[in-house]
């Protein structure tokens, strides 16, 4: 592992003490690219203007039409964090408009169960949702590479309309409207929303629509703002880039949740996950909410995800988050077996002469291979991809890459150079998902690996922590962690790492595989933990550390938690 402190432009941190930031953020925020004040506003209003997204005016005319004329409108959903969450906030927000205009058009939802339908709008699901005879569809998350299933959708005289943030084919689906940040022509300057924040992008756009008729002068509009908590919990769940304009969203939706003027979903989420609501950070919906959510849609159905961030009883909701925690328990369990055994094959290879891996076990369940590959890649970092068995002699695979590697780049160059070999892929730089055929494992294999060789040298394997390097023993406070607590860390605007050099004063071992510590630096001491830890550290380390507010029995100190040490 090498360590390596985090630049800063000395200028751009006086700049940023003068316009009244504290000169310890101001040098965080310096750190991570921030170049002017503006880049820190935290106001809604400061967001870029919806007009701005291709085709959202245009589909803002479309919804209001279909909302107007009393359609039937059906939600696509996706069976991840996002697309529940876009799900949810499409049909609560078009819900809204329906009932501002005393509306007859009926707003539900559809959300294909992974494991029998795959991903995106397909012809299946086209066929599956005609059953409910409605006008238009909506996709939320999903359908940018949904060629097929658009035309069959047409056939049937159904608009489709999507909505979406993944990275497009070569072809556009024959849409009526297509609003995706990332779609050929769009110049849009943050290509960073997740799904759920298109779809808040959406009926940002539909309001200004409705306003300009008229619609709202004699009513009010509905409070497009009051979605804000499944916005912020949708894109930190997605890990998609924090720029300044997703950090304005997750810290709307932050302070709506803190207030308690969030769903009753959310609330829910966070109670069965031992958080409180009005301390919840950025990672609370990274590490705790978003993996009860995506739970559902991992092993059974995100309909019940996506019924729990729609409840409107706190007994209902509560209900489902229960159920959705027992969910994760289990998802959890499965991930600790198929990482036991991921790791028993790899002792066999010869990884560290690999630039990839591409692992395969008729055992493994469908819906965790995405965190078995996360796993892998955190541990080897390299690349990784694994497969577990789908139907009709497919495989379903899912990747996640390292920071020097474009992973759907990388998929693409694997088809040009073999055509035949991946039946479909689709996703982004760190993640992707890929079908193949079960006899074309070995295959993959061998093209992925020399694909990735092609692209990155073995100097990009050298995995590297960024730390912001040391603190003086005063700034190791409880004061500065609730400090850090209240900011928007996360993908892209990473979370503050500390690194200095400590005495090992005490050590124990707790829960089985963690490390208890107390650490002295400079005569002070402070309390340490050092999660999956399981051996002993030498008597002086240099560790790096994040600072965390710990409460014990009502008293809040600070602790290090420790996440290299050697």
């Amino acid at each position: 592992m090498q360590i390596k402190s985090r630049p800063f432009n000395q200028t751009t941190v006086d700049m940023l003490i003068t316009a009244g930031h504290p000169p310890f953020l101001a040098r965080l925020y310096a750190a991570r690219g921030v170049e002017h004040v503006s880049e820190l506003e935290t106001t809604l209003v400061n967001i870029i203007p919806p007009e701005q997204l291709t085709n959202n005016v245009q589909m803002a005319a479309l919804l209001a039409d279909a909302v107007i004329a009393n359609k039937k409108i059906l939600v696509i959903g996706d069976y991840d964090a996002d697309g529940a969450t876009a799900t949810a906030v499409a049909v609560k927000g078009l819900r809204l408009f329906v009932q501002v205009l005393n509306s007859a058009s009926e707003i539900d939802f559809l959300v294909p169960n992974r494991f029998e339908y795959g991903y995106g709008l397909t012809p299946e699901i086209v066929t599956l949702a005609s059953t409910l005879t409605p006008d238009v569809l909506v996709t939320v998350d999903n359908g940018i590479a949904s060629c097929e299933g658009v035309l069959a959708a047409n056939q049937l005289g159904i608009q489709v309309l999507i909505t979406d943030h993944h990275l497009p084919a070569d072809n556009a689906p024959q849409a009526a409207c297509i609003v995706n940040p990332n779609q050929h022509g769009c110049d849009f300057k943050s290509k960073n929303l997740a799904g759920v924040g298109v779809m808040f992008y959406v009926l940002l756009a539909l309001r200004a629509e409705l306003r300009k008729r008229g619609i709202f002068e004699n009513q009010s509009e509905p409070n497009i703002s009051s979605l804000l908590d499944l916005v912020a919990l949708g894109t930190v769940a997605d890990l998609v880039k924090l720029d300044a304009n997703n950090r304005i969203l997750v810290e709307q939706g932050l302070r709506r949740i803190r207030a308690g003027a969030c769903s009753a979903g959310i609330t829910a989420l966070l109670q069965v996950a031992g958080r409180e609501p009005n301390k919840t950070s950025a990672q609370d919906l990274g590490f705790y909410v978003g993996p009860r959510l995506n739970a559902a849609g991992r092993l059974d159905d995100m309909r019940l995800g996506i019924a729990c961030l729609l409840a409107e009883d706190a007994a209902e909701a509560l209900q489902k988050a229960q159920t959705l925690h027992e969910l994760n328990m289990e998802r959890r369990n499965i991930e600790a077996d198929m990482q036991d055994s991921a790791l028993a094959i790899l002792e066999n290879i010869a990884v560290s002469a690999q630039f990839s891996i591409s692992l395969f076990n008729a055992d493994w369940h469908q819906g965790v291979i995405g965190i078995l590959a996360s796993r892998l890649k955190e541990r080897y970092h390299l690349p990784a991809i694994v497969f577990a068995e789908g139907s009709d002699g497919l495989l379903k695979g899912s990747g996640r890459s390292i920071a020097s590697l474009h992973l759907r780049d990388a998929l693409d160059l694997v088809t040009k150079r073999h055509p035949n070999l991946i039946i479909k892929f689709g996703g982004h730089a760190m993640a992707a998902g890929l079908t193949i055929k079960k006899n074309d494992i070995l295959a993959f294999e061998a093209a992925f690996e020399a694909v990735v060789k092609s692209l990155i040298t073995e100097a990009d394997l050298q995995a590297v922590m960024e730390t912001d390097g040391g603190l003086q023993s005063h700034e190791v406070s409880l004061q500065t962690a609730q400090l850090l607590a209240k900011q928007v860390w996360g993908q892209g605007f990473q979370q503050p790492v500390f690194f200095d050099e400590f005495q090992v004063i005490n050590q124990r071992v707790v829960g089985e595989k963690h490390l208890k510590l107390i650490l002295e630096k400079d005569q002070k001491r402070f309390d340490a933990i050092y999660f999956n830890q399981y051996g002993f550290l030498p008597e002086q380390v240099s560790a790096a550390y994040t600072l965390e507010a710990n409460e014990y029995k009502g008293l809040q100190t600070v602790q290090l938690q420790l996440k290299y040490a050697t």
